[in-house]
């Protein structure tokens, strides 16, 4: 796949592209990365991309038209049967990992990073969607784009073992079960004896609990849809009975 970064500030990109997982995804031929700098696609020695809002109020908006030039050559230069387009937006849909698997299958995923008070609302009627990293604000688009880019790399072939991204929180709609290693005591604090015994199914049994557990106190949203298992549904008693 083809991952396009629309960005003002191409320069911030430098380290994400340097670093190990898209290198590799890279060299193993699932991906393609390239950023586009749109001030490129502003006319006038100035290369003005932000302006006053219309109606009056603080701080700037980034114009409509250097965004979308930029984002119709690079339509038009990498045209592709699958292929989204995302503005970074705190008024966009919560990205999740649902999200990251959706965009991973995608031959062409366009990250368009907003700035400054926000970008004109008819760039956000052109682009395919808007998706936010959640309820916060950043100075800019660009760190949430590498968190999007990052979460969607390491699902592509070759990026990382697929046995590493099977029982890793959300994949299967529970938080990831604790992890251990050496030493096996710590400042008084041992590993869990489970996790030593060599028991596999004990050791499956242990993590699925633990993740249930983690799950029903850290982020029992993700429980309230969830279609248990009987091994679940029985695990979940013997949990909040322990709560009581």
């Amino acid at each position: 796949m083809r991952i396009t970064f629309l960005t003002i500030f191409p320069q911030l990109f430098d380290s994400f592209l340097a670093s190990p997982i898209p290198q590799r995804a890279v060299k193993k031929g699932a991906l393609e990365i390239e950023v586009v700098d749109i001030r490129d696609y502003s006319p006038g020695s100035f290369r003005h991309i932000d302006d006053s809002p219309f109606g009056g109020g603080p701080g700037m908006v980034m114009r409509c038209q250097p965004v979308l030039d930029a984002l119709s050559a690079v339509r038009k230069a990498h045209p592709a049967p699958a292929s989204v387009s995302a503005a970074l937006s705190p008024a966009g849909a919560v990205f999740t990992q649902k999200t990251a698997r959706r965009y991973a299958e995608l031959d062409h995923l366009i990250l368009i990073c907003g700035h400054y008070e926000g970008m004109d609302e008819r760039i956000c009627r052109r682009v395919d969607e808007e998706v936010s990293i959640g309820d916060f604000i950043l100075t800019g688009g660009e760190l949430a784009a590498m968190a999007v880019a990052d979460a969607v790399i390491r699902l592509l072939p070759g990026a990382i073992r697929p046995e590493s991204t099977g029982e890793e929180s959300f994949e299967n709609g529970l938080l990831e079960y604790p992890q251990y290693t050496q030493p096996a005591v710590y400042d008084g604090e041992s590993v869990p004896d489970v996790l030593l015994s060599g028991n596999h199914e004990k050791i499956r049994k242990w993590r699925l609990k633990e993740s249930l557990r983690r799950t029903l106190l850290r982020r029992p949203d993700l429980l309230a849809d969830r279609i248990p298992a009987d091994e679940e549904r029985r695990l979940l008693e013997e949990i909040r009975k322990e709560l009581q």
